[in-house]
Formats: structure tokens, sequence, C-alpha cells
């Protein structure tokens, strides 16, 4: 599908170098972003392939054709060409990953396999604790046989207590050239402190397995907690052929068609970096594809001058949730895939199996709503594909949301009928329900899970949602935010018109942006005020972080750097990530506690603070970014124009209500409707509901006021 969104701006005919360019790798299609020096603006889907890099290569000869240029014409010109992908995670969800071999400290073998404590249970959620089927059924990253043992040992001091045995370490490295490892995952016990063992390993390594991917705990994850830095380590490993490879052939794909630059790859924690500069920490860009998203509706509250911003992504299969606070996501320090706890600085990202392939069913006169997906094939009823599962699609389609005349990329002609019949058949007769109101019964449990999953971000968290603004993103998200919105107490909600590749669109605009880690550990006991022996160690940290994370930008001279620092109270195994001054002092140490203190209470309620436990300072975080240049406005835009009118059911099933339908691919700034109405735009339908109003911006933005419901 491909959607022109600014008509052409120029007056000679002529296009300048300098176009932008945004691709997002998902399960079923390849997104593309495309603007031009001149305010043109595109947005096109491929269809992903199995190698993933022919998926992207289509996209851009597609974006060319829908340009009017050339393929290499338009790749000449590109200056910048950001990139998000699921790459990496698939494999690690799959298994589908290099043959890895982790080296540890003798006497620490068994530190994949024990884990928390809870390993077993790693990644579950909801429900699906309490299933003993499903405990254990993923098993660590590196089977047993291929742990080995050093001889040596560092203590938290970073004092070599045991000196590195080079002749265990040799014995080592070589069984796991005889397994035909192809990569190779280093964590020694306390290197984050003293990391000379390391650095020795890997230099053998280098020797005995020369084809090997090697990896060390204190360059991928250099902070405390042995179990999840050495399934980060060994992830990275696993991902290292895979994701190294991935980036060479797609640069060297795009290279041929004469792109000269360079790929800037979105990373976990949000932001770009060149791509190069992953393909020795490949496990650093998880998240890229969601990550970019939240970015992406992070720049739309700049520019909007809102500083709180939920961001929405509904896509097939998930409904994927990033809050925005004070200007900046919010960020965590670990994810749980596969089975593994990893320690990678990620936008905080919360997810639920809530899409519109979700399946509705009834079982004990109880209708739930997913996770289970139809995805895309066969996918919905309605796609007439083999589908005979009721979805969300299909509730959509019934209640005369979706067109079945205009869905995606218009190659998909959706059968009401079919709907309808398995609506009535699955839903309503179970429930003596009509089909209508089997259709209206679906969306509201789908809405609802939806609603719980905005409440945990916000409200559990110790935020007020009605203080945000809801940006509604993917192929669903702007059919269904009107009811959040009414479910949050929200007064309305935005939709950019890049809302069905809003991942593209964020690679494609974000900042350059590199996030950095480092245990500073601290202990005040109980009564304890802070010291410059306190300052001395978190100073240091802090400028460790901050030359890592500077270190790996190619314009640092130009970058802004914050830096917060993980504090709890003693004895706790959770922590809080708190602003720090850059060159502390003993007066703002003694802040950064008291700071620590207002937002614990803060988040769990007035008098919830312990100090009398002390204080304990895990590590410090550095994020340097470099502000992007590429503009996200827009040079013109189009009317909207009426398409149809037809009933739409909003509230009651009985009473559908007559509803305008207008479309285009880029509404123009200044236009101004009532609803009840449909707006269609490139992959998406946003619903104005009776009541509410929705007017356009000079960047394309649409803004819709509920009202009352």
């Amino acid at each position: 599908m491909t959607a022109i969104l600014d008509a052409p701006a120029t007056d000679n005919g002529t296009r300048a170098s300098g176009w932008a360019v945004g691709t997002d790798v998902g399960g079923t299609f390849t997104d593309l972003w495309l603007r031009g020096p001149d305010g043109q603006s595109y947005v096109c889907k491929s269809p992903t392939t199995a190698d993933v890099v022919t998926g992207v290569v289509d996209a851009v000869h597609l974006a060319a054709r829908t340009a009017g240029l050339g393929t290499e014409e338009l790749c000449r010109q590109v200056t910048r060409f950001g990139h998000g992908t699921t790459v990496g995670l698939n494999a690690l969800l799959t298994g589908r990953t290099a043959r890895v071999g982790l080296v540890t400290t003798l006497g620490f073998g068994d530190v994949l396999e024990i884990g928390r404590l809870r390993r077993g249970t790693a990644g579950l959620q909801g429900l699906d604790l309490g299933n003993y089927f499903l405990r254990g059924r993923t098993a660590p990253l590196v089977p047993r046989e291929l742990v080995v043992e050093v001889t040596e040992r560092v203590n938290p001091a970073g004092e070599i207590v045991t000196p590195l045995d080079l002749g265990s370490a040799r014995q080592a490295l070589e069984a796991l050239r005889e397994a035909d490892v192809e990569a190779v995952a280093i964590c020694l016990l306390w290197a984050t402190e003293n990391p000379d063992h390391e650095a020795a390993l890997a230099e053998l390594a280098a020797q005995i397995l020369p084809d090997a991917f090697v990896s060390v705990s204190h360059d991928i994850a250099p902070t405390v907690g042995e179990y999840a830095r050495a399934s980060t380590t060994v992830a990275n490993a696993a991902l290292g052929p895979i994701a190294g490879g991935y980036l060479g052939t797609l640069e060297a794909a795009l290279h041929a068609l004469g792109m000269t630059a360079p790929i800037m790859m979105t990373t976990s924690a949000g932001g770009v970096v060149p791509a190069s500069s992953l393909t020795a920490s490949p496990v650093r860009g998880l998240l890229s594809g969601p990550a970019s998203c939240v970015v992406a509706g992070q720049a739309l509250g700049v520019r909007l001058r809102r500083p709180k911003i939920l961001t929405l992504d509904v896509g097939g299969t998930s409904f994927d949730v990033g809050v925005v606070v004070d200007g900046a996501p919010l960020l965590r320090e670990e994810v749980t895939f596969g089975g593994a706890d990893m320690r990678v600085p990620s936008v905080d990202i919360a997810s639920i199996g809530a899409g519109g392939g979700s399946i509705a069913a009834v079982a004990n006169g109880l209708l739930t709503v997913g996770p289970r997906s139809a995805g895309a094939d066969p996918g919905p009823v309605c796609y007439g594909k083999g589908g005979t599962e009721p979805t969300t699609t299909d509730a959509d389609l019934v209640l005369g949301v979706l067109d079945p005349d205009r869905f995606g990329s218009g190659g998909i002609r959706l059968d009401v009928e079919a709907a309808r019949a398995t609506l009535a058949k699955k839903i309503g007769d179970p429930l003596g329900l009509t089909a209508i109101e089997a259709a209206r019964a679906v969306r509201e449990v789908f809405d609802a899970a939806m609603a719980d999953l905005l409440r945990a971000v916000t409200i559990e968290r110790g935020h007020d949602p009605r203080e945000f603004t809801l940006v509604a993103g993917g192929g669903s998200g702007p059919s269904h935010a009107w009811k959040l919105c009414r479910e949050l107490g929200l007064d309305g909600f935005v939709v950019p018109a890049t809302a069905t590749a809003q991942s593209a669109f964020g690679a494609g605009t974000s900042d350059l942006r590199t996030t950095a880690s480092r245990t500073g550990y601290l202990r005040l006991s109980p009564g304890t005020e802070p010291e410059a022996a306190h300052v001395a160690v978190l100073a240091a940290a802090l400028e460790d972080a901050q030359q890592r994370a500077l270190g790996a930008l190619p314009d640092a001279a130009h970058a802004d750097v914050t830096q917060t620092a993980a504090v709890r109270y003693r004895g706790q195994t959770h922590h809080l990530d708190i602003a720090v001054e850059a060159a502390p002092d003993v007066a703002a140490l003694a802040s950064l506690l008291g700071r620590f203190e207002g937002e614990y209470e803060k988040l769990f309620g007035e008098g919830a603070g312990f100090r009398e436990a002390g204080f304990e300072v895990l590590s410090v975080r550095a994020v340097a970014a470099v502000r992007s240049t590429t503009s996200t406005s827009s040079s013109s835009g189009q009317p909207l124009e009426v398409r149809d009118v037809r009933p739409v059911v909003f509230d009651d099933p009985h009473a559908p209500e007559e509803t305008v339908v207008y479309g285009c691919d880029w509404p123009a700034a200044g236009q101004e409707i009532a609803g009840p109405a449909l707006i269609q735009l490139p992959g998406c339908v946003v619903v104005v509901p009776p009541g509410g109003t929705a007017t356009t911006d000079d960047a394309g933005t649409i803004h819709v006021k509920v009202g009352q419901a």
C-alpha cells in the first residue's frame, strides 16, 4: 500500500537532495516513511519477506515509484535512513539463534539454570503465572553442557583474589571449539569492577575460536546482578552472528542501489545510532520497533507543547503502550524474553495480546477476547481466507466502523455477511445475543482490556491519566481511542497522519541517542549522612557512564547528556530511577535521596517511605542525545472529502447512528467536523463519536474531542 501524503510543492518540478527515510519491519508488513526537502511525504507498505532485506528493498523501490523517481535516483539523494526491526527479538523468541557457549567463574556454572529462583515463570503474565503446564517451558539460552568454568576470582572491590589460570581458560575454550559453538559469552564474577580477566579471556577466545562472535559482560551489561548480566551477555552473543550479518547484507543491498547514507538503527532505549555500532551489541536493538513508536509520540508532544504523552499502538496481535513524562519516555533497565531476564536499557513498553486479529470466544458463559490471534493468515473471518473464529476486526466491520471496500491496501474486500454469521453463531448463540449485540460485546471486552493496561501504566504508577495526551497509532488504535478516553476520563486524543506507520516515522525522525549504564554501588546505613567517599564513588560511575554514552556518538560535541541513578531502600529488590547531577557533591547526593523518597511516596502512598532502613545506590545511567534536524511538519494537505454516509453502532446496538465518512491521505490544516463521523486515513480509521469534534493542524494531525458519553 502507498499513500501520497503531501502534494509536490516545488515550482520547477525538480527535487533537491535531502530525502529522509524511516523503515520498520513488522511481522506482516515492512513500513516505510519518506519525506523530501520540499515537504513531500509518503507512507508505503510492502510485504515482509523471510530474509527481511528483500522486503526493505522492495519498500524502497515502491517509495521511489510513488515519488516519481528512479530507485537509484532516490537513493543517491537520501541523507537520512532510519531502520527498526524485530529480527533479533523474533530470533530469540523462536530459538533461531547462534549456538553459544558461556565461560564463567569456577563454581558459578549454574547461574543460568538457577536464575532468580523464578526462571521457570520468567516472561509469564496474568493468569499464565498460575498455569503449571507453562512453567519451565523455556530452557536457558545456553544448555548446561555448553557452560564452562575457569579458575579465577575478583572480589566486589575489584581486587584479584585468584589470578586467572590460563591453563584452565585454554582448556575451557578448546572444549567449546570442539562443541562447534558459533559464539562465546564471557561473564565472570565482579568483572564490572575489574574487567582484566574478561579481557584476557576475550583475547584468548579470538585465538582459539577465530570465527566465533565474542561478547564480554563488562561491555554488554556493566551493572550489578550476575544472572541478568550473564543472560544479557549470552543473548547478545546468540544474536551477534545473525544481526551482524543481516545489517551488513542490508547495507550492501542499499549501497548497490546508490545509497551512501549510513543505516541508522533504532535502539530499545529510543533514538537511533549508526548500525555499525550495534553489530557488536545487537541486544540493544531488541525492541527497536515499539520504541520508535513511543519516540515518535514524544516528538509530537514536543511540537504540541504537551509534556505528558500516552502512546498506543494497536496492531494485528498486540496492544503496546508507552509513557512520556516531562518530555521524556519512561525507561526500564531490564526486559524478559525467551525466558531470560536481560539488562537492556529500554523504553518502558507495556503490551497485551489485543489487536485487530484477536479471537473472541465464549467458555462457561464468559466472553474473552485475545490473547489468541488469527494473525494475517488465515486472518479474521471477513478476510475470506479460511478463518473461522470471530475477531475484533469482524466486530468492527459489523458495527459499521470499517468499510468493506476500503480496507488496508484495498486488496481485500471484507465479507460482512460472513463476519455477522460467525459472531451470531459463536458469540451470540451462547450468550443469547443478536449478531450486532455480540459485535458490541466483543468491542466492549476488547476496549476494557486495553483500558486496564492504560490504568496500569498510569494510575498504578502514581500518574493521573487525565493529565496525559493520548496519541493513537497502528491500524486499529484510532478506531478505539474514543472509547479508551471515556474509560479513563480523558477529553480527547490525537492521531498523526502517519498513524499506521508510526514506528517507521519515528525511525526516520528520531534523535541520535545512546544510553550507557555503570555500576556505582553505595550503601548508606540507617542514620548515615552522605560523605565525600560516597560522592567519589557516584561521581566516578557517572563519569564512566557519560564517556561510554558519548563515545558511541559520531557527533558527541553537540550532544546533551542526562543522567539518572538507581536508588532503593536497603533490603529491597526493586529500585527507582532518579535524576542526578553530572558532577555531584555531598548536598547533591542528599538531594538525590530526598527526591527518591518523594517519588517513592508518590508511587506507593504518603508515609510508605522508610528512611530508617537506609539507602542503596546500585548503578547510574547516562543518555546522550544529538537533536534530529529532520522536519516533522507538513507543507500542504488535502480537504477531508465525504466518501459515504452509513449507520454505525456506538453505544446502543439497537440504535445505530447515521455517520458521515470522510477521507484523505493527509489532512490539510484548519478543518473541523462534528461527530458522529469516521475519517479514513491510509491504513486506519479515526472514529469521532456522537457529540465529539475533530480538528486538523498544520502537520496533518487530527485532534479529536470525544464529548460526553
